[in-house]
């Protein structure tokens, strides 16, 4: 498969996708189309049609692409190998997709940065199961302009009837998934029939050749006219000769931010204003813009992570949840199933998700609906996911680079789609508050990076949890004493130190109000953390509810979870489980995880 080509492209540039059953004929087109437009290196005509003559093989255009991918993957440097061609108006970028079924999980991606497809259907074959899941695949991708070629019709005699026939058979089936073709083109790849040039063959065919219709189709708006977004692929600091820069990084999905812009990181919501825009080896920079790979400097030091999504403060399209609506294409060996656990990748996110309900499956080739808890490979539903933790996003009609996402089942990536719509999750009350104290926040002069070089440790909160109170509060006393004795600045809180002082207004005893003592607890370690404590608490029966109000109230912190006790007795799944008779054991591994993440 060709790889698929950055979105950083001339305005006019065009990344098309072609598609089809394997056999159908794709390769041959795109050989043809790159021998009319001359667009291959000098010389590589001759050198393929010698080595055919060589070995006694007839010539074929799709040998052109094989060579062309032979040099590529020796590592030999030509621009024809990513398949470009020029025609009068523009220049196009092929990304070829395997159409063989086994394949159809590399069209996920090869495909993702097409605005306009060929779809490729054999006249002599007709109309294949992979010709319906294609198209069904190109309408999920959100890809609007589509002509189909008929092809190899020299195989037919360049029937009409044979023609009309795939053409009312095929429109009916793309109707139904909302996908207007803009054409439908008879050709011989082979022959070259309607490839560049009007073919004698069919005087019954009135429309565009294939480039033509190429040139007629539109460039769509280009990303940087969209709200800026730039998922966060890293932060990093720099120490040599007093460069005291700490550079967040990634590659610009969409949108445009300047230099003094105030943005916003999500789903933290913590925010700052650009100081600097960084780059290597280039010109000093004002503005970025879509496709761009840089680095951003902030006016305010503030602590962030690998997949949190940069935002323009102005905008507020963006959402923020761990639940969500989607349409996913399955197309791994094993069903998917309600309640199992996948791993979901959108952007630089990779987070645990589990496909909570769902709501229908689609058979992709017949379009027949059916009633299923688990979903089948190449099959298509509409379903709720659930990720362990809230992530940002937008709405796939939206913005669709932050709106699709991967499915990832055993380090395979079996599964893709797209964002229908968010939906509220248990912790969206207290998301809301963290969000407006977060852009309330009144800043220290000391940093948070200045905190950690100070104190010599990363602030961290751990959590402990067990039914034996007296056990988690003696081994809660005794980590915190074996820390402070190796010079750190630690600090432990018990449950009732809380309970009894600013949650002492709270008068009545139910759900609302435990998860309203969490919160509270959650604001205090909060403060503390941001002071660069580490900080030890103590609560009977935590849970994943209570751990997940912690995890959204604390931005992003160090969280260490632990259970101690020989049973658990809640659904919390801890980092670190300590048996009654591993205490010892278990503070060294604590004490050991602590000094691990120290700067």
């Amino acid at each position: 498969m060709i790889e698929q080509i950055s979105n950083q492209r001339d305005k006019n540039d065009m990344n098309i996708v072609i598609v089809g059953h394997v056999d159908h004929g794709k390769s041959t087109i795109i050989g043809r189309m790159l021998v009319d437009t001359d667009s291959l290196p000098e010389g590589k005509l001759e050198q393929v049609r010698e080595t055919c003559r060589r070995n006694s093989k007839p010539f074929e255009y799709a040998f052109l692409l094989d060579a062309l991918k032979d040099e590529q993957s020796q590592g030999i440097t030509i621009d024809n190998a990513r398949c470009f061609f020029k025609t009068n108006k523009r220049r196009y970028i092929i990304i070829d997709s395997p159409g063989h079924i086994e394949f159809l999980k590399n069209m996920i991606t090869g495909a993702s940065r097409a605005e306009a497809a060929l779809l490729v259907i054999d006249a002599n074959e007709g109309i294949q199961e992979n010709s319906l899941r294609h198209g069904y695949m190109l309408s999920m991708l959100g890809i609007k302009q589509v002509t189909v070629l008929i092809n190899k019709m020299d195989l037919v005699n360049y029937d009409r009837e044979v023609y009309k026939s795939i053409v009312n058979e095929y429109i009916k089936f793309l109707n139904k998934i909302d996908v207007m073709p803009k054409s439908f083109i008879p050709v011989s790849g082979m022959i070259g029939d309607n490839i560049a040039s009007k073919s004698n063959k069919m005087e019954w065919y009135e429309g565009n050749t294939v480039l033509e219709e190429l040139d007629d189709f539109k460039n769509e708006e280009m990303d940087d006219n969209k709200n800026f977004r730039m998922p966060v692929q890293g932060v990093y600091k720099f120490t040599r000769d007093g460069d005291k820069r700490r550079i967040v990084a990634g590659t610009v999905s969409t949108g445009n931010i300047n230099v003094g812009d105030e943005v916003t990181f999500l789903p933290s919501g913590k925010k700052s204003r650009i100081k600097s825009i960084e780059g290597f080896n280039i010109a000093k920079k004002y503005n970025a813009s879509a496709g761009q790979p840089v680095g951003f400097t902030l006016e305010e030091q503030i602590y962030i992570k690998r997949g949190e999504v940069m935002v323009s403060s102005k905008d507020d399209s963006s959402v923020v949840t761990s639940r969500f609506k989607a349409n996913l294409f399955w197309l791994g060996n094993k069903p998917m199933n309600v309640g199992k656990k996948y791993l979901l990748k959108i952007g630089t996110t990779k987070v645990g998700v589990t496909l909570e309900k769902v709501v229908r499956v689609i058979d992709a080739s017949s379009l027949k609906e059916q009633e299923s808890n688990t979903i089948r490979k190449h099959m298509v539903a509409e379903c709720i996911m659930r990720t362990d933790s809230a992530i940002a996003f937008d709405i796939a009609t939206e913005i669709l680079e932050t709106g699709r996402f991967v499915i990832i089942d055993d380090y395979i990536i079996s599964g893709g789609g797209l964002i229908l719509e968010e939906i509220e999750d248990t912790q969206m009350w207290v998301r809301d508050k963290v969000l407006k104290r977060n852009s309330r926040w009144e800043k220290s002069m000391i940093g948070y990076e200045e905190r950690i070089r100070q104190y010599n440790q990363v602030p961290t909160l751990i959590m402990i949890s067990g039914n034996n109170s007296e056990l988690r509060k003696s081994f809660a006393k005794e980590l915190e004493k074996r820390l402070f004795m190796d010079e750190k600045i630690v600090y432990y809180i018990g449950i009732s130190s809380v309970l009894y002082g600013i949650d002492a207004d709270i008068k009545d005893i139910s759900p609302s109000s435990d998860k309203e003592y969490m919160r509270r607890l959650a604001e205090v370690a909060n403060i503390l953390l941001d002071a660069g404590l580490i900080l030890i608490v103590t609560a009977k029966d935590i849970c994943n509810y209570d751990l997940n109000i912690i995890k959204t109230s604390i931005n992003n912190h160090n969280l260490i979870s632990v259970w101690i006790g020989d049973n658990i007795c809640t659904d919390l799944n801890p980092t670190i489980k300590i048996d009654e008779k591993s205490i010892e054991d278990g503070l060294t591994d604590i004490v050991s995880m602590i000094y691990e993440d120290k700067l």
